[in-house]
């Protein structure tokens, strides 16, 4: 698998990086893991975006999903295009269809000419908030974890390879689980202590996601969701003193191979 950062800003964009997105690729398939503001420009920079085979959306804050109103746009309005595009998975939290409709101020139906929603929990029995799901060569596996609002980890498997996506999320055992083995995390480290302490079920801060990574036993540890207030290098040191596997910062272009 191949994971290209689009961007990795949390909570509103920082100079040249656009909120969360994700690009991953293997064997000739892309999914975008999130949507945030921004990242629709810079998607273009990494191959044709008419070329994607789903998006998943981790939640529905602004700053994970509002480029997919331009997304909308894009496949829907593209001058000289011939036949129209087939309908894009876009798998999301309840209610993500209505979400994307009211952000562009267009009705439902009008959406569904572009995009064919899917609940990620669909399927799953009533109560449940973890499920699985099949993209092409990608076994997707998602629980909720600690946010505020619907938010979901993801976990991404393919060619004996294995990316875990924390989404937004406070610690939380969930995070762990899903977590457990992956030869990357991708986690968000939003809060930085001490400024941070004291609020709870929101995010990680870098010691936080240290500590998650070495609980799952994963092979590396990527940062990400850092807003432009959070000092990324106290963050990117304090997660190396809880994690002994190598750790990085996400940015805007930067690829890992898993």
């Amino acid at each position: 698998m191949k994971l290209t950062v689009i961007g990795s800003s949390g909570s509103f964009g920082g100079p040249g990086n656009p909120c969360s997105s994700y690009l991953v690729e293997h064997d000739g398939h892309r999914i975008v893991l999130d949507f945030g503001n921004g990242a629709l420009g810079e998607l273009q920079r990494h191959g044709d975006i008419y070329d994607l085979d789903a998006v998943i959306l981790s939640h529905l804050h602004a700053d994970h999903c509002v480029d997919l109103c331009g997304y909308y746009v894009a496949r829907k309005y593209r001058p000289g295009g011939g036949d129209p595009l087939p309908l894009l998975p876009v798998w999301g939290p309840a209610g993500t269809r209505e979400r994307i409709a009211q952000a562009y101020d267009t009705d439902d139906n009008d959406c569904d000419s572009v995009f064919a929603f899917r609940n990620v929990l669909e399927g799953a029995p009533e109560g449940v908030t973890e499920n699985s799901f099949q993209i092409g060569p990608f076994t997707v596996s998602v629980t909720r974890v600690d946010h505020p609002v619907e938010a979901y980890a993801i976990r991404l498997e393919a060619g004996g390879r294995t990316l875990v996506y924390s989404g937004d999320t406070g610690p939380c055992a969930a995070l762990d689980r899903i977590a457990a083995g992956a030869d990357l995390l991708l986690a968000e480290a939003s809060f930085q202590e001490p400024r941070d302490n004291g609020l709870l079920g929101l995010h990680l801060n870098g010691r936080e996601a240290g500590e998650s990574a070495t609980q799952a036993g994963v092979g590396a540890l990527v940062l990400t969701h850092i807003p432009p207030w959070t000092d990324a290098e106290l963050n990117l040191a304090a997660a190396r003193a809880a994690y002994s596997g190598p750790v990085d910062l996400a940015a805007p272009g930067s690829v890992f191979q898993i």
